[in-house]
């Protein structure tokens, strides 16, 4: 076998590949595009503002700004407010702080476009309700019908009346679907009751002003005592003249002892 013939071959099973390939594509007549489109979205931001009145557990009591007492109850560890810069949990909260929740709402119109194309040979027609049409696999589908739906046969437009058989027809649908996607964000924030010391993220803790406008250093769980020159409320100077007189009664047998002893 010569290289010429090997070659012929090689360039025959190509083809006959090749052909298979389009005839295997062209099985399926009925062809289905989807695409979406996404239109302007919109946009509603909702504020909520209330005071803590009491934390009970993982229950919230919150007096909202129309006066009505609200309670949120169980809520998750995971749940955070932003307060001077720092994340803070349900068990953190205090009654007085104020609390705002802001809820934006996205609203986001699309529209699903579903084009199907199918051709074949009208190998029946039952107007205008369904078409039976001969596929170029030569199998035969059946298909119903939509209303106002057109088919173009050698070029022109006809409806469901128009059609005969043996007509080589082809036809599109056309399907608009709307849908909407909502997305929502919240973000919780909030402001310490007036007089409460300011939290600082760093864990220092912080000297708040008293009364008289001095500052004291907060308390850490530990006693300072401080030395002082003078006597307790509880002292007096009785000790020291009951010892002064008692020294005086023994100088005086001292005096007295040396006295008869010299005499």
């Amino acid at each position: 076998m010569n290289s010429g013939s090997v070659i012929r071959k090689s360039l025959i099973l190509a083809s006959v590949i090749l052909c298979l390939a389009f005839a295997v594509s062209t099985l399926a007549q009925v062809q289905t595009q989807t695409t979406t489109t996404t239109l302007q979205p919109t946009h509603e931001v909702t504020v909520e503002s209330g005071e803590v009145v009491a934390v009970d557990g993982n229950d919230l009591f919150v007096k909202m700004s129309d006066g009505t007492l609200r309670h949120f109850p169980n809520v998750p560890e995971s749940a955070k407010v932003t307060v001077d810069g720092r994340q803070l949990g349900i068990h953190e909260l205090q009654p007085g702080m104020k609390l705002e929740r802001t809820t934006v709402k996205t609203t986001m119109p699309q529209v699903v476009t579903t084009v199907q194309t199918v051709s074949g040979k009208v190998w029946h027609i039952t107007p205008p309700l369904s078409v039976i049409l001969t596929l170029e696999n030569g199998e035969n589908q059946s298909f119903k019908i939509p209303d106002g739906q057109k088919f173009t046969v050698n070029g022109r437009e006809v409806d469901a009346w128009g059609l005969k058989k043996g007509m080589l027809v082809s036809a599109t649908k056309i399907v608009e679907t709307p849908l909407t996607a909502v997305s929502q964000q919240t973000q919780l924030t909030g402001t310490l009751p007036a007089g409460a010391p300011v939290l600082i993220a760093t864990g220092t803790p912080t000297v708040a002003p008293s009364s008289d406008g001095s500052t004291a250093a907060p308390s850490t769980g530990e006693t300072t005592t401080t030395a002082s020159n003078q006597l307790p409320k509880t002292g007096s100077n009785m000790p020291l003249l009951a010892i002064i007189g008692l020294l005086s009664m023994c100088v005086a047998l001292v005096s007295r002892s040396l006295r008869s002893i010299q005499s």
